[in-house]
């Protein structure tokens, strides 16, 4: 009798320690849950970092293909732009540390057209390479002759004997932004709706740019321009623009011997209106001015600007020409 009344006041115990264990048996499950989700919402950053990491890798041989790639890729990629400014990307060569950024992208941007001659020089991998000129071949300009001179920086060398500012036509320039489109969707085809939008809305910038130009060259038809540099064979074919180059640098003073030939190429024009590359200095202003010849900044933007983009660079462009008196 005394052994039952012992057990049944053992299982009394045991029953009541179990109510006080089953609450602290529940926090405890319910703090481990909840470390297990902190834990799990804490490797979610790692996985950010990757996903960046795998972008795609683009590099340009241009400012204007970087800008096309940046409009249309924009988040999608990694864009890296190793042109020091200052320079035409067109003479420029690189160096050994960024050849080998150009050989480990995953993809490498060229204009075609004979641009970049130093991409014809080097080992780059077939596979990551898009012409973006490749579709407009036929379009293509050829030069009647190869001339030696000086570029400032970029010395001594020859023009190619193709022109090769496909993108100062605007028409042709929406056609290289579109490979830029279509190889990028090839390259990250699950991106491929946002990069159509994104290049829908660079392609409408482009025409707009394209009609404001081609009602401008309508104003300015049957008059002959002067062209400081022969770059704007392009900007002529497409907008019906005579123009006549010279090989005028815009910080360096012509000689005697150019000035005599200019003067020739002026001599009986109505109308002497000159396009430049960049601002000319004063003293070349001053020679200009003597001779009644109107400077017209028309920027061919090959390298990253110092202020702005290259649609503001392009709509300065036009807001200069329209400044021209007649």
């Amino acid at each position: 009798m005394n052994l039952f009344i012992e057990f049944k006041s053992l299982l009394t115990n045991i029953e009541a320690i179990m109510k006080n264990l089953i609450p602290i048996l529940k926090t405890s499950l319910s703090l481990f849950l909840v470390l297990i989700c902190f834990s799990c919402g804490k490797k979610k950053p790692p996985e950010a970092v990757a996903e960046k990491n795998d972008l795609l890798k683009v590099v340009p041989v241009n400012y204007p293909l970087y800008y096309f790639a940046d409009r249309i890729g924009g988040q999608w990629i990694e864009l890296a732009y190793p042109i020091p400014s200052g320079i035409d990307p067109a003479y420029w060569n690189p160096d050994e540390k960024t050849l080998e950024l150009y050989q480990s992208a995953d993809l490498i941007i060229k204009n075609g057209a004979d641009y970049a001659k130093w991409t014809e020089n080097v080992s780059l991998p077939s596979s990551k390479v898009v012409i973006t000129c490749s579709v407009i071949t036929n379009e293509l300009i050829p030069l009647d002759q190869m001339k030696t001179h000086s570029h400032g920086n970029e010395g001594e060398h020859q023009h190619a004997e193709l022109a090769f500012t496909t993108w100062l036509d605007f028409n042709l320039a929406g056609q290289q932004a579109e490979v830029i489109k279509i190889e990028l969707s090839r390259r990250i085809p699950e991106r491929s709706e946002a990069l159509t939008a994104n290049y829908e809305a660079l392609k409408r910038d482009l025409e707009s740019l394209d009609a404001e130009l081609s009602e401008e060259a309508q104003r300015l038809k049957g008059l002959t321009l002067i062209g400081s540099h022969p770059v704007y064979q392009y900007l002529a074919a497409e907008y019906d623009l005579n123009i006549l180059s010279v090989h005028f640098e815009p910080d360096q003073m012509p000689s005697a011997e150019q000035w005599a030939s200019f003067d020739k190429i002026i001599n009986g024009l109505q109308h002497r209106i000159m396009l430049w590359e960049g601002t000319p200095t004063d003293d070349i202003r001053s020679e200009l001015s003597k001779r009644n010849v109107q400077i017209v900044v028309f920027e061919p933007c090959g390298n990253k600007p110092p202020t702005g983009e290259f649609l503001t660079v392009m709509n300065g462009n036009l807001l200069n020409l329209k400044s021209v008196e007649l």
